[in-house]
């Protein structure tokens, strides 16, 4: 995205969401390099009778299984203003993010779904993460965190990619993948 010149809405999370979304995700030529085109993603759906609206759904289409068999990208700002207190946007990370799939109010039927940060500041991503643990550890302890956010190698030629694990309200386990965007030059 920053390769492409494309001015970056850098405090509007909804609008580098859409530049995610529309200009990459929805792009026919870019989802078939990414063998993304049995995929159909939406914006802003309808979440638990509209108490809550999901970034990013992620439905498979060949085969469609049931219309609640979907996948969501939550995604999130990230900066460097208190990385490890109640103020910061990472404890909104785990607050309107992580804590949203494990309590239940975003719906998981594959009991896996994705969190998008957009790193807006100059930081360690990998440190950022370390914080991000820290404040699940320490200020979240209603999330049964089985596994914390840990490095992975899923996607090639991408360092920042992670993974989590936690057990829901309801005693399900839950996967999350965490991929870290910045956008900073």
């Amino acid at each position: 995205m920053i390769v492409s010149n494309k001015p970056i809405p850098l405090n509007n999370e909804n609008g580098i969401r859409d530049i995610l979304l529309l200009d990459y995700l929805k792009n026919s030529d870019i989802k078939k390099e990414l063998n993304l085109t049995n995929y159909l993603f939406d914006r802003e759906t309808s979440e638990n009778s509209s108490t809550g609206r999901v970034d990013i759904r992620v439905m498979p289409v060949n085969p469609l299984v049931s219309d609640d068999a979907y996948y969501i990208l939550e995604c999130k700002r990230l900066d460097n203003h208190a990385r490890r207190g109640v103020s910061g946007l990472n404890y909104k990370y785990i607050d309107n993010g992580i804590q949203r799939f494990t309590t239940g109010f975003y719906f998981s039927y594959y009991k896996l779904n994705a969190m998008v940060g957009f790193v807006i500041d100059s930081l360690d991503i990998h440190s950022n993460v370390e914080d991000i643990n820290y404040l699940l550890k320490k200020d979240f302890k209603q999330i049964d965190t089985t596994v914390p956010l840990t490095k992975e190698n899923f996607i090639n030629n991408f360092e920042f990619h992670y993974s989590s694990n936690h057990l829901t309200n309801v005693n399900q386990d839950l996967k999350l993948y965490h991929l870290m965007f910045s956008f900073v030059e």
